[in-house]
């Protein structure tokens, strides 16, 4: 059954929502939330099934597709714990070398959602790396609820540089044509606006609703961008001015797109913040950006 879609949701329940998945709030205290502000007699299970993420809505692209091949990957980290895992999919009847795109997930480590992301950028003709951050910590853990606070116990410089370490991977990969880009969502939207600015040989990056860097640091970044922010986040909007302002002073190339009435996390199909017309609508607009400036 599919979820119901983020616009038969009483707005206060995705702003609680978006409080729930950014703070160390439990599920339990959640759902306490989120029940006054229902209608009394409505069970924790029930608003579970509705508000909670449902992955068995995840998949898009099957893991076992013929289209690509898929499968876990160990790269080096250069963060002394040896080495980072991540899903790495790429067209299966490709022969010749790929343009390549590292898949940043949201704060809470490579759920299915995200590695779904990787398989869609396979069957579009790309070698997509999903790194988990949380593999220092034995990986994701199976639940967000887990993953989230895991991730809250790394550092964020490390992560940084894991990240960037599997930008240096796909570069390096026999397979792979040198041309990287990165797409991320939520905490990887902001990785791939700090990746831009880490990376001078990066050539694309796709921000969804991510943090922005500092405006003095915009000034490094050489890639290409695509932004994807959503009207009703007021938490990432309120620094997108003052990134714009600095993106047109420093002549970087980008384009923006403010999706009406969508909230924070629109493009995840397995949330009740799911928007499919502003996802899907951010979905194509990302794959003919990184066929323009990968391929």
């Amino acid at each position: 059954m599919d979820r119901k879609k983020a616009s038969d949701y009483d707005q206060r329940l995705l702003d609680l929502y978006d409080e729930y998945v950014h703070s160390s709030m439990s599920r339990r205290g959640f759902l306490d939330r989120a029940a006054a502000l229902t209608l009394s007699g409505v069970s924790a299970v029930a608003l579970a099934k509705t508000l909670l993420p449902d992955y068995a809505l995840a998949t898009q692209v099957a893991p076992d597709d013929r289209r690509i091949e898929a499968g876990y990957q160990q790269y080096p980290s250069p963060q002394g714990h040896g080495t980072m895992r991540g899903l790495l999919a790429r067209p299966a009847s490709n022969t010749g070398k790929l343009p390549a795109v590292v898949v940043v997930h949201e704060n809470r480590g490579l759920n299915p959602y995200v590695e779904d992301v990787a398989r869609r950028l396979a069957i579009a003709g790309y070698m997509a790396l999903a790194p988990d951050a949380l593999t220092p910590l034995g990986g994701y853990p199976g639940t967000d609820d887990e993953g989230k606070l895991m991730q809250k116990k790394l550092d964020r410089g490390k992560i940084t540089e894991d990240f960037v370490a599997a930008a240096e991977f796909l570069k390096a990969h026999p397979d792979s044509s040198g041309s990287i880009g990165v797409v991320g969502f939520c905490f990887g939207g902001g990785m791939a606006n700090t990746l831009a600015v880490r990376l001078p040989y990066l050539k694309a990056a796709v921000p969804f609703y991510g943090r922005q860097p500092k405006a003095e640091q915009v000034a490094s970044i050489k890639a290409a961008l695509l932004i994807h922010n959503a009207e009703l986040d007021k938490r990432i909007n309120a620094g997108w001015p003052a990134y714009e302002q600095a993106l047109k002073a420093q002549g970087v190339d980008y384009q923006a797109h403010m999706y009406a009435g969508a909230n924070h996390g629109f493009h995840n199909d397995t949330t009740p913040r799911y928007d499919p017309t502003a996802a899907e609508l951010a979905w194509s607009r990302t794959i003919a950006f990184f066929d323009r400036t990968l391929k």
